[in-house]
């Protein structure tokens, strides 16, 4: 990594990276991406797509997410506006910590997460009017789309405290964890 990139792991093969910022009396100019740059990170391919992901209200959860097979995705993934509570829950079956989750907060001014294949994710707006940008290492495809049903009584994620979420129906609908694996 150079001088604007920094990489600090915050799970285990989770990194939050950091750009170095540029800044002057108009405002600011980060380098968000750059393939050379990124060529020191261990992500499976380079990034072939780009998804915004936009929630109108506070207390929307997407996820836990994750593509299986050999439409597995890694994600680097940027909130532009508003701000998140990130779960990632680690489902690489040879993992020492499958099953584990974590979180992480997040907002326009954090950097940008790195989360590699083999985990499921999600997350809870913070902020009415989040938006989020995510590159991906492989296509989407509707035929190897898996997830994990976000109250899942095993993994206990501790999800912000709001009077009402909004969940797609389709997430309401997803297995745990156990479910999956059987």
């Amino acid at each position: 990594m150079t001088d604007s990139l920094q990489k600090k792991e915050i799970f285990q093969d989770i990194f939050l990276i950091t750009c170095k910022k540029y800044n002057d009396k108009r405002g600011y100019f980060i380098e968000s991406y750059n393939r050379e740059e990124f060529a020191s990170i261990d992500v499976n391919n380079i990034f072939v797509q780009d998804n915004l992901s936009f929630s109108l209200k506070a207390g929307t959860i997407r996820g836990l997410h994750f593509q299986k097979g050999s439409f597995e995705q890694s994600k680097l993934l940027k909130v532009i506006s508003g701000s998140i509570l990130d779960i990632f829950v680690d489902i690489r079956q040879d993992s020492p910590n499958f099953g584990k989750h974590f979180s992480y907060n997040l907002n326009s001014e954090s950097g940008s997460l790195l989360i590699p294949r083999g985990f499921a994710h999600g997350f809870c707006s913070l902020k009415d009017n989040t938006l989020i940008s995510y590159k991906v290492d492989n296509f989407y495809n509707k035929e190897s789309e898996s997830g994990i049903i976000w109250s899942d009584p095993d993994l206990n994620i501790k999800w912000p405290e709001f009077e009402k979420y909004e969940i797609s129906e389709k997430d309401k609908e997803l297995l745990s964890l156990k479910e999956l694996i059987k």
